[in-house]
């Protein structure tokens, strides 16, 4: 493969995107801040990357992978890419941040390109990527993105990426709040949850949060529904089924649901 791909953050989803990389072909390099990961991510088949200046100077196409806002912002100066490299911005960020570090890029291509369907969906390379830029640099970063993803879809401009995941996120949490409502309802009523699951599965109320159930948790339920806030505020926005399910999000967070877990 022409492009040296590097990785910069080796957790859940990082981690199996890095091995889908490695497995395709690609020169892989990753660096996480927890220095443990370094054997999971050598046993994938990728080079363990000492720091981001060992990703910035070696790599063509840089996948950032890490948790917030803040730390993509934070590590963009470490990495001191070089220019003509792509710059793609994987974590749930608010879109202005990308923007900025589009247009502050001193010759790299900054771009965003946003998952979609979950863990599994990483373990499985069959990830929904929304990729946002130049269309020149999106066409260049597709391979790469295909190694992990069954579909790509490019959704516009830097940042674009940003606003499809976070109506991704949107209709997520607001299904998967609306299941566990719907089967802890059920159940005070005697019905099996499972067996009712399975049926809404084949009903007009399917949805993929029904039907990953038991395997989620709202974990980044209350970090994604912020970044939808402030993106409704800014563009002037009422987004009040958004703003109740952020406030459910934020009662449930702690729990994994499981099906002995209804009502509770």
């Amino acid at each position: 493969m022409s492009e040296t791909i590097g990785v910069v953050g080796a957790g859940r989803m990082g981690l199996p995107i890095i091995g889908h990389l490695a497995r395709k072909g690609f020169k892989t390099l990753a660096t996480d801040v927890n220095a443990a990961k370094r054997a999971d991510v050598e046993q994938r088949g990728a080079q363990w990357a000492g720091d981001l200046a060992a990703i910035g100077s070696q790599c063509t196409v840089i996948l950032v992978c890490v948790g917030f806002d803040h730390e993509v912002v934070e590590l963009f100066p470490g990495l001191a890419a070089r220019p003509g490299t792509i710059v793609a911005v994987m974590s749930t960020v608010h879109p202005a941040t990308v923007q900025r570090l589009a247009r502050e890029a001193n010759g790299v291509h900054v771009v965003d390109s946003t998952v979609c369907r979950g863990g599994r969906a990483a373990d499985e390379g069959t990830l929904l990527s929304f990729v946002g830029g130049p269309d020149e640099v999106v066409a260049r970063l597709t391979p790469v993105v295909r190694a992990y993803s069954s579909d790509v879809v490019h959704s516009g401009e830097a940042g674009s990426a940003q606003v499809a995941k976070a109506a991704n996120n949107l209709i997520l949490w607001a299904c998967l709040v609306a299941d566990h409502e719907a089967l802890a309802l059920a159940k005070r009523y005697g019905l099996d949850p499972e067996r009712l699951r399975q049926a809404l599965a084949m009903s007009s109320a399917a949805n993929d949060a029904l039907a990953k159930w038991g395997t989620q948790t709202m974990a980044w339920a209350e970090d994604d529904m912020a970044i939808v806030a402030r993106m409704a505020a800014e563009s002037g926005i009422a987004l009040p089924q958004a703003a109740l399910n952020r406030e459910l999000c934020r009662a449930l967070k702690p729990r994994r649901y499981k099906l002995d877990e209804y009502g509770r």
